[in-house]
């Protein structure tokens, strides 16, 4: 995912706040764990803990799988996305 891609998807959850905290606070997570992610490659090069690795690609990748999974469910009609931008406009 891009960093446009990342912004607008948080703008849309700060200007929705009150509406969906939950969805606002589980990016807030993900958007975490992205961070987590790249700031984790420090210890691994430190530390040479192959582990670690392994957990800051996960981390890295959290939001394009949380976003792939959301965009299933919406197109699926199992749960509503209003962010997700399946036609391509803003």
């Amino acid at each position: 995912m891009s960093l446009n891609e990342l912004q607008r998807i948080k703008q849309w959850h700060v200007a929705h706040k009150v509406d969906h905290p939950l969805e606002y606070h589980l990016w807030d997570l993900v958007l975490t764990l992205w961070v987590l992610g790249w700031v984790g490659w420090i210890p691994f090069f430190a530390f040479g803990e192959p582990l670690t690795a392994l957990v800051c690609l996960i981390g890295i990748f959290v939001p394009s799988l949380y976003v792939a999974w959301r965009t299933r469910a919406h197109i699926r009609h199992t749960l509503r996305c209003d962010w997700i931008n399946l036609d391509g406009r803003g």
